[in-house]
């Protein structure tokens, strides 16, 4: 019954781990029931209460879905950045009401349903190069193991260096550091539930330290009714929804889709060519989840990186996300208890996580550049830019331009340069963006001219378009002498022929590769120098 559900296999896990690693995703994730209705209740008309319901029922349908649909140990709740985006950027920055947005939202989800059903989705992770995908997980375990140091006060923002190390000897950071040891002892002894363990005696000896504060046990929910189902759509067909659909859409996915990717081949649940189990269902339960999410109220529900915690833990079905759907119904009730953990709990386990998700880096074929060194943007940019679609983005664009650099054209699909294409377009509307939003002013006030700031930017965008048409005429020679030049030679037919005859006619590949070659050196020699 079990299997037929959830998914679940009793050869490589048990109940007992399942509803443990639910708990330990759930304890980490759990930082949105108090984040969001902070953010949100900045809004006029969005009670803080009525945000904790929606953020709440949201994840419950997000982790459900997930559980019975997918069958995939993932935690589903509104996302981190896009409810930043949601509440500064869209209401606050571009002065739309919040009705608006979750307009938007709604449409994100309708599209997302579209796109998984069509299979685009499911083609956009299959087009990910193996050695991306290897990066993608260890670019996420420095990001979330980031997240966890940040959120503790270990690593603080400093002016001159960007980050700097706290103040460890009080307070959140050294209860942080000294989690981090109890759990790397738990784990390092193989104690069953290490994780979890390691977050609850830590959010105990924090108790002494004044930094676990005990705020109750019951409360009974608020209603949603001011913000349920409250759409605006006299504005779906402006320029700034287009901008703020497009923006939600690109964030979820690839937020999804890193996390996806990332957390799965760490769990070895691909098959041999690193393609993702039941991967469609997978994303239908994420389209479902932010589609109900904008009718309850929220920001766009999004599939959590902090699951790799419980992927760790030994969750390997949907019984780990039904487990995580459970608890936060719990929460609904006894919200204060939920709401006592500190950071500086869960901070242990997102390190630790971040430790073991860097296991499939030794995959990547590091002496092959136009490999390794896409590879490297995509791990490093995304604890640098604090955004997993933001390193896909880079490691992408790096990919395409590396084997196009290097001629090897047959390694790059279709999808790839379409995708290429998307995240260039996508780098210039969030540039046109600046104007709009406001965000052009943090450049206004520093020492340099309209002039100098507007044509950096213009040659920004001449390169990437440079660069971007001399793929698609390289694409293009190519196609054509194919095209024109295809007579294939069997084996046979090869060994009959002479081996020396001067007069023999140059067979079609090396016609196709001087003609492009041609085509190459005449497109290069017109551009300006």
């Amino acid at each position: 019954m079990l299997k037929k559900l959830f998914g679940f296999d009793p050869t490589k896990t048990s109940v007992k781990t399942e509803i443990i690693a639910g708990v330990t995703t759930f304890l980490t994730m759990s930082y949105i029931l108090a984040v969001n209705p902070s953010m949100f209740g900045q809004l006029d008309g969005m009670p803080g209460g009525a945000v904790f319901t929606s953020t709440a029922l949201a994840a419950i349908i997000g982790c459900l879905a997930m559980a019975f649909w997918g069958k995939l140990p993932f935690g589903l709740a509104p996302g981190m950045g896009l409810n930043a985006f949601f509440v500064y950027s869209v209401c606050m920055g571009m002065g739309y009401t919040w009705q608006f947005a979750l307009t938007a939202v709604l449409i994100e989800g309708i599209i997302f349903i579209i796109l998984t059903l069509t299979n685009v989705r499911e083609a956009i992770v299959n087009a990910i190069p193996l050695s991306l995908r290897h990066a993608i997980g260890a670019g996420i375990g420095l990001f979330i193991a980031f997240i966890g140091l940040e959120s503790a006060g270990v690593i603080v923002p400093d002016d001159a260096t960007l980050v700097a190390l706290g103040d460890i000897t009080s307070g959140s950071a050294l209860l942080a550091l000294i989690g981090i040891i109890i759990t790397g002892f738990l784990y390092a002894r193989n104690v069953p539930g290490a994780i979890l363990i390691g977050i609850l005696v830590t959010m105990i000896i924090g108790i002494p330290m004044g930094v676990t504060e005990f705020q109750g046990v019951l409360s009974s929910p608020e209603s949603i009714k001011p913000i349920f189902c409250q759409f605006e759509f006299e504005n779906i067909f402006s320029l700034d929804m287009l901008v703020v659909v497009f923006t939600f859409l690109f964030i979820d996915m690839f937020d999804t889709v890193g996390t996806l990717v990332g957390v799965c081949t760490k769990a070895k649940m691909v098959d041999e060519k690193g393609n993702i189990y039941r991967l469609k269902q997978a994303f239908m339960a994420d389209a479902i989840a932010t589609t109900f999410g904008s009718m309850l109220g929220t920001s766009t529900t999004t599939t959590y990186v902090e699951s790799a915690a419980g992927v760790a833990q030994g969750g390997r079905s949907g019984l780990t996300a039904f487990a995580v759907a459970c608890c936060f119904l719990i929460a609904l009730f006894f919200s204060p208890l939920f709401l006592s953990i500190p950071a500086a709990a869960t901070a242990p386990a997102l390190v630790l996580v971040g430790l073991l998700m860097l296991e499939p880096i030794r995959n990547i074929p590091f002496e092959d550049f136009t490999e390794s060194i896409p590879a490297f943007v995509c791990v490093i940019m995304m604890p640098l830019t604090y955004s997993i679609s933001n390193g896909i983005l880079l490691g992408m664009i790096a990919y395409v331009l590396m084997n196009l650099i290097c001629g090897k054209f047959r390694k790059i699909t279709p999808v790839m340069y379409i995708l290429a294409v998307l995240f260039i377009c996508y780098g210039g509307i969030m540039m046109a963006h600046e104007y709009t939003s406001g965000t052009i002013r943090l450049l206004l006030i520093k020492p340099r001219t309209r002039r100098r700031i507007l044509c950096s930017k213009f040659v920004c965008l001449v390169f990437w378009w440079v660069v971007l048409a001399m793929g698609a005429m390289l694409l293009l020679n190519y196609a054509m002498t194919l095209a024109t030049f295809s007579f294939p030679i069997s084996r046979q037919r090869a060994r009959e022929l002479p081996r020396s005859r001067p007069s023999s006619p140059p067979s079609a590949s090396s016609v196709r590769s001087s003609l492009s070659l041609c085509s190459t050196s005449r497109l290069l020699s017109s551009l300006p120098s």
